[in-house]
């Protein structure tokens, strides 16, 4: 096996005397380096290369000047595509459910049918229970082994846009009216609505009597 080769210091061709000052002078070093050589080998002068042209470098994107005070928010990135809602298998169309939250917790109404935003469509009828038309997420919901015949009710007409509420501009108050007590007017319901919901019973008072014979 070769012996491995030792590193030797670099030592300068024109060592400092003192620091700045060095021990031989500028046409000593000429001849030192051996560059009068060079110079006499390409016709007393020193050869010249071209230098190769670099590609020129991306312009900057320069900064904006103004930024905003007040952080803005960027929402995250959300590739979940929604899916429609599975129903229950306890829950099908003419199952009694019993309300387990909200104004008419522990009432019993008759599903309709499933809407497209996934909520349930059911009903008391209001006729007999005081529970109108409305929409009930299922989790607040449980089914019962009772059974209602709802071939004979129309449904088809009521969607998500048919409970959406109506939502008017207020308008822009006067100095003279700013000052004046102003009274709510309360919301009254359609009358629109109010024969969609005496129709509905109407269609479903009959079954539910069947069923009690």
């Amino acid at each position: 096996m070769a012996p491995a080769k030792q590193k030797t210091a670099k030592v300068s061709r024109n060592p400092d005397l003192i620091r700045g000052v060095g021990k031989f002078s500028r046409s000593k070093m000429y001849h030192k380096r051996g560059l009068w050589a060079i110079k006499a080998k390409n016709g007393g002068t020193f050869p010249c290369h071209e230098k190769k042209l670099e590609e020129p470098a991306p312009a900057a994107v320069k900064p904006v000047k103004f930024y905003p005070a007040d952080d803005v928010k960027k929402p995250l990135a959300n590739k979940r595509k929604p899916k429609p809602t599975k129903l229950r298998a306890s829950i099908t169309p003419g199952t009694v459910l019993i309300i387990l939250a909200g104004r008419f917790k522990g009432k019993r109404v008759v599903f309709l049918k499933q809407l497209s935003s996934g909520l349930l469509l059911v009903t008391g009828p209001y006729k007999i229970n005081g529970v109108p038309l409305r929409r009930v997420n299922q989790a607040y919901v449980i089914g019962t082994s009772t059974k209602v015949d709802i071939s004979g009710v129309s449904v088809d007409k009521f969607d998500d846009k048919y409970f959406a509420k109506q939502v008017e501009k207020k308008k822009k108050k006067g100095e003279g009216e700013f000052f004046e007590a102003e009274k709510e007017a309360k919301n009254v319901l359609p009358q629109v609505k109010k024969d969609d919901q005496k129709a509905v019973d109407t269609q479903l008072i009959k079954p539910l009597k069947e069923l009690k014979s």
